[in-house]
């Protein structure tokens, strides 16, 4: 499955069957010798009261990530699919904690994202203090961005052209800094205008992906803090166009954006 060209494979887990390995979600991530994809999304029984599923995220490298949203938005068109979430609104447990989706017309799916956190020990980042901007030196030098957890950790770097941002050796670099406990997805964020931006991401453990959407709600939760941006802005990824709105500091964030099957197989024995 894909969401705006960030690609996954999906795996229906439900009725208590094994969790993939590291090594077995390093094997099928691979694009040559594997199936290959950007996150590996398993779908299990839920934990929560009233959520129609629970979902767990492997990136390529084998590790796990707390949050996907266009990989959320694939599982909620999976269970609609399947039947077992019906009706305009349903819950999933992420690793993050529970999100509420919407169903829109055209294949299209909106997540509560939740409300973003700054406070650095939360994102994680070692800092002295919170700030809307930090700055942090690397061996081309400084560099300047903000920070927040969407459930997961990023970092924004505002660019004046996405197209020619040094991702491929800023991003990794930027994601090796011990200020970054846990790593860090590194956004390149062109404002175009108030309401519509350029994204490209770096994610940790995966690289850079052809759309983020936990990716494209940091950058505007840290461009609407920095007064770069408004309310509702519309992200242009590689891969598709997000609508993200944020309608005031002590609300949840909510992405909306398509969901789409590619292909379906099954897994054979070594």
């Amino acid at each position: 499955m894909h969401g705006a060209g960030n690609d996954f494979v999906v795996i229906d887990l439900r009725g208590s069957q094994p969790a993939p390995t590291p090594a077995l979600a390093r094997a099928l991530g691979d694009r040559h010798t594997g199936v290959g994809f950007d996150q590996l999304l398993t779908i299990e029984d839920p934990v929560g009261p009233g959520s129609v599923a629970r979902y767990r995220i492997w990136n390529t490298d084998g590790s796990a990530a707390q949050q996907c949203g266009n990989g959320a938005r694939c599982v909620a068109a999976w269970l609609r699919r399947d039947g077992a979430a019906t009706g305009p609104r349903f819950r999933l447990d992420s690793p993050a904690g529970p999100i509420d989706v919407d169903v829109l017309p055209e294949g299209h799916y909106a997540l509560g994202m939740g409300r973003p956190e700054f406070r650095p020990e939360r994102i994680p980042l070692q800092a002295a203090a919170e700030a809307a901007v930090y700055e942090l030196p690397l061996a081309t030098g400084a560099v300047r961005f903000g920070a927040v957890s969407m459930g997961n950790p990023h970092a924004l770097i505002e660019v004046a052209s996405a197209a020619d941002a040094p991702i491929a050796t800023l991003g990794p670099a930027l994601q090796a800094r011990p200020e970054f406990p846990e790593g860090v997805n590194v956004g390149f964020a062109q404002v175009l205008a108030p309401d519509r931006i350029r994204l490209r991401v770096h994610e940790r453990g995966a690289g850079e992906t052809l759309a983020c959407g936990s990716g494209a709600c940091a950058a505007v939760a840290v461009l609407v803090r920095q007064g770069r941006v408004g309310r509702r802005v519309a992200v242009e990824l590689p891969g598709g166009t997000l609508d993200i709105t944020w309608p005031a500091d002590d609300a949840g964030i909510t992405m909306a954006g398509p969901a789409a099957f590619v292909f379906e197989g099954e897994l054979g024995q070594p």
